[in-house]
Parts: C-alpha cells; sequence; structure tokens
C-alpha cells in the first residue's frame, strides 16, 4: 500500500492529535479480505476510552479487524525505540487477529493501561501464542530480554 496523507477529519482539534478510530475506519476500506494493513506515523493519536474522549494511545487495533495503527509519538525517546515500535506493532497486529488484552504482564498483549509496558513485554505467552497458532501463524521468539 502507498504512503497515505491522514485525513483532516481524523484530526481532534481540542487535543491536536488524529482520532485512530477514523485512521483505522480509513485503512479498512482499501484493505483486501485476507489481509491486515497497518498505519504507522509519528503524529499523537488517542481514541475515546469510556467516559474519557481523547485518551492518548500508542496503538489501536480492533479485535477483530483489517487495520490498525500504531504511532511513535507517546514512545520513550531515551530507550530503543525500533524495539518499542515493534512491540506495539505486533500488539496492534494481535488485535485484529482477534487477541483480547492479556493479564500476563511479559505477554506483548498486555494492557498499557496509559502506560509504556514495552520493556516488561517479552513475548505472547502460551494462551495468546496457542491462539495465533491454530490460526496458522509461525511464531519465533522475536524479543531479546
Amino acid at each position: 500500500m502507498k504512503k497515505q496523507v491522514i485525513p483532516t477529519r481524523a484530526f481532534y482539534v481540542p487535543r491536536k492529535r488524529y482520532k485512530a478510530d477514523t485512521l483505522i475506519a480509513m485503512l479498512s476500506k482499501s484493505t483486501s479480505e485476507g489481509h491486515v494493513t497497518v498505519g504507522i506515523t509519528h503524529y499523537d493519536i488517542s481514541t475515546d476510552n469510556g467516559a474519557i474522549p481523547d485518551w492518548g494511545v500508542m496503538g489501536l487495533g480492533f479485535q477483530p479487524g483489517k487495520a490498525c495503527v500504531a504511532s511513535t509519538h507517546r514512545l520513550n525517546k531515551k530507550k530503543d525505540i525500533k524495539q518499542q515500535y515493534f512491540k506495539v506493532v505486533i500488539h496492534e497486529i494481535g488485535h485484529t487477529q482477534g487477541l483480547p488484552h492479556c493479564p500476563d504482564v511479559t505477554c506483548i498483549m498486555t494492557d498499557a493501561k496509559g502506560k509504556n509496558t514495552t520493556e516488561t513485554e517479552i513475548d505472547f505467552c502460551k494462551k495468546c501464542k496457542s491462539i495465533l497458532l491454530k490460526k496458522g501463524f509461525k511464531l519465533n521468539k522475536y524479543f531479546v530480554d
């Protein structure tokens, strides 16, 4: 897929952020069945979180879905950006495959709960890994401790 301009309708003026769900809707329209599109950006992104209409996030993916979005904006600039970003992208792809948040804090699918948890995430836990394997994924250990 080609580089796309972020639509102005996704921009949330009061907080100067882009609404991740709007970006996902746009990407989903151009994603073929059986495929997943990952929108990558450095802009600040957000979504509604209960009573909070503009919760800043590192990424968002619907479960299941055909698209997700991830941003470098909230990553720790003093740590390995590529490693953090890889984990955020893999987490969001996990959601597109139907994986929910996982209570295991070392699992890629753990809920960040407003924090950057990439340092404690090691790999998919056994339960999440088994779900992906049943879907036909071939998984290796991707992360270095």
